[in-house]
């Protein structure tokens, strides 16, 4: 099945929705998309920033002479910035929370998994959470069984008032973890 196919399909998804997850969603400011970014996007300006700033003001302050130093830093940081902005955004797009959350807000009642009684906001959306998190931090190279043991502690930390052991939430991490993969 094709991106544009799937693209649709999560589209048609969200307009069958309940009220109570399209609240969630984030449109996007310039397209009015769900699953705006900007954290992704300002994590990104900043970290490129600092780099920008010292590669930007070196080519700046060479073409400029004696002024360069400070033009040439200020030109750099506000490139670097930008491109950082754009790959921040671009890698907030790589795996949507947004999307995520709202999927999985309708799907968990039809894992093998779920059990009547548990509720998604307390119990399963930290673990969802910790699995598509965690695929955006490791990526494909990496199995959900190697990074298991460092999920596990990241749960009893991240946990919270969810009634979910460790072995229940696993279910529903990998689950979102497969789910991007």
């Amino acid at each position: 099945m094709n991106n544009s196919r799937i693209d649709e399909m999560d589209r048609q998804q969200i307009k069958k929705m309940s009220d109570a997850a399209k609240a969630d969603l984030n449109a996007d400011m310039i397209t009015g998309e769900p699953g705006s970014h900007p954290i992704g996007t300002t994590v990104g300006a900043l970290g490129v920033a600092a780099v920008g700033a010292v590669t930007g003001a070196a080519v700046a302050g060479a073409a400029v002479g004696s002024i360069g130093g400070p033009l040439g830093a200020l030109a750099g940081a506000a490139v670097g910035t930008i491109i950082g902005g754009f790959a921040g955004h671009a890698a907030g797009e790589k795996i949507d929370p947004t999307h995520e959350g709202a999927y999985w807000r309708e799907a968990h009642r039809s894992a093998p998994y779920y059990q009547s009684g548990q509720d998604y906001e307390r119990d399963y959306k930290i673990a969802y959470q910790l699995g598509y998190d965690a695929r955006a931090e490791h990526g494909e190279a990496t199995h959900f069984d190697d990074i298991e043991d460092k999920l596990h502690l990241e749960w009893e930390r991240t946990k919270g008032d969810s009634q979910l052991t460790w072995e229940q939430a696993k279910s529903a991490a990998k689950d979102a973890w497969n789910r991007l993969s």
